[in-house]
């Protein structure tokens, strides 16, 4: 069973900005029916750790024939990785891979030397109406692997490691963390966490990994003392031990991992260690050399102007 590390309050410098590198308030982009957050990438970090992305999207509610419709639109050099707290999105790629994620389960998907995907909300809740809740994250390849083979992953919310301990409910969604190891397969050192507290609990954050970070989704959390409201990325600094306190019920992320192997370039939905190669894929899609998605295929989003 994973459990915390103890928490030394001697080892704790006294105040937050000790402990804190960067607090990034996500700037927001209105989608008509609902609004996206985006932490990363910013003015003040690129990534952290692999992360070099970071979409935060609803809660919203649609109404009845209402919903997501991000049509078919290609990824190079990264993996894209959607969790959802509300709601549901139907998953398609030009793999062939159909997938419906829910609430407490983890989309994968390995663009590599490139894949195209569309995300929709399906037909029976269009009928209804719905709610959506969730995060978009995007994991820079390593130099080695950025050309690999596109593929899919899913898993449900019975396979991601789940442990709780003194107020604290800690789901993996990917990486590793406090001893345990998500199913996901994933290319570099990185930790990906859906955390939810009590209010007085308290939790260390691993200083184990070298790039890592906090972000606030619901409730207050307290850090040396200081207090951090909703909506913003906490960047830690490298190498220092601390705790989170819940002052109220908490909602929020933990992710980071090794530091990049060099800075990335990304334009659109493509993110390459290379100026050429993003060139080269810009060129691949305006010429359709992409594969079409199964069930998808009267659409397309076309190649930005700039």
């Amino acid at each position: 069973m994973p459990a915390f590390p103890p928490i030394d309050p001697l080892a704790e410098p006294a105040r937050a900005s000790d402990l804190i590198d960067a607090v990034i308030v996500p700037r927001s982009v209105d989608l008509g029916d609902f609004q996206v957050r985006r932490a990363l990438p910013s003015d003040k970090r690129q990534m952290v750790g692999p992360f070099i992305f970071f979409d935060q999207f609803g809660p919203a509610e649609f109404l009845v024939g209402r919903g997501i419709d991000v049509r078919p639109h290609p990824h190079i050099g990264l993996a894209t990785v959607t969790y959802m707290f509300e709601g549901e999105i139907d998953h398609r790629d030009n793999l062939g891979n159909y997938q419906p994620i829910r609430p407490g389960e983890v989309n994968w998907m390995t663009a590599g030397r490139g894949i195209a995907h569309s995300e929709r909300t399906g037909a029976a809740l269009r009928a209804t109406g719905s709610r959506i809740y969730g995060i978009q994250t995007w994991v820079a390849l390593p130099r080695e692997v950025e050309e690999a083979e596109p593929g899919f992953s899913h898993h449900g919310r019975g396979e991601l490691p789940l442990f709780e301990e003194a107020g604290a409910r800690v789901r993996l969604i990917a990486g590793s963390l406090y001893g345990a190891t998500a199913p996901s397969k994933t290319f570099s050192d990185m930790f990906y966490a859906d955390v939810a507290m009590e209010p007085g609990a308290r939790m260390p954050i691993d200083a184990g990994h070298e790039e890592r970070s906090i972000y606030t989704l619901q409730g207050e959390i307290e850090i040396a003392g200081e207090a951090f409201g909703p909506g913003q990325l906490l960047v830690l600094r490298p190498g220092d031990a601390l705790a989170v306190k819940a002052r109220s019920p908490v909602r929020l992320t933990l992710q980071g991992g090794a530091a990049m192997d060099g800075p990335r370039h990304l334009w659109w939905n493509f993110v390459s260690s290379s100026k050429e190669r993003i060139e080269q894929a810009k060129a691949d899609w305006r010429a359709g050399r992409f594969a079409i998605v199964p069930g998808d295929e009267t659409e397309f989003i076309p190649l930005p102007k700039s």
